[in-house]
């Protein structure tokens, strides 16, 4: 597997590379560091009695990703990043410290971006595009595998989904 991982970030790394992109990348990675782009979205949502509900799900569901992907599943599984295996490559943001399943960045943005779309479509579809912008500049980046992108998309997608049906089951009017 970790062959297939290396052959997709090498091809990202010697086809798509260019000077628009080392300069865009490392500001969109940064939209998503700590899950700040969501939490502030989440934030500004509880002052409007219309989003309320979504901001405090989407807390809600940043704060099990926090638990479940961040400190179980990165600390359990301790896969090094590939930036930490390919010292060769030329770095656009700090090296992370810390390990590289799954991808915090994108389980976070697929968390908010999936409660998000839960209450409403048209900024749903916008945080969607958001999310995936993100986990494609932490391949661009160098900073994780691809089956660490696809385990945050797949972990963010069931924890919004979880946290979506409480809300249908439980709070729903």
């Amino acid at each position: 597997m970790k062959d297939i991982d290396f052959t997709i970030l090498n091809f990202i790394h010697e086809h798509l590379s260019c000077s628009f992109l080392d300069f865009l990348m490392p500001k969109i990675t940064f939209l998503g560091n700590s899950g700040m782009i969501w939490i502030c979205s989440s934030t500004a949502m509880l002052f409007f009695k219309k989003s309320r509900k979504t901001g405090i799900e989407t807390f809600a569901g940043l704060s099990a990703g926090a638990l479940t992907g961040n400190i179980l599943l990165k600390n359990l599984i301790a896969r090094s990043r590939p930036c930490w295996i390919n010292d060769t490559i030329k770095m656009l943001i700090s090296v992370p410290q810390d390990y590289s399943f799954p991808s915090g960045h994108t389980m976070s943005s697929f968390i908010a971006a999936g409660i998000i779309m839960h209450f409403n479509k048209r900024i749903g579809i916008t945080a969607y595009i958001l999310a995936s912008m993100i986990a494609f500049s932490r391949l661009y980046l160098y900073v994780h595998f691809p089956t660490d992108i696809l385990a945050g998309i797949i972990l963010g997608t069931a924890i919004a989904y979880v946290i979506c049906r409480i809300d249908k089951k439980h709070f729903a009017k």
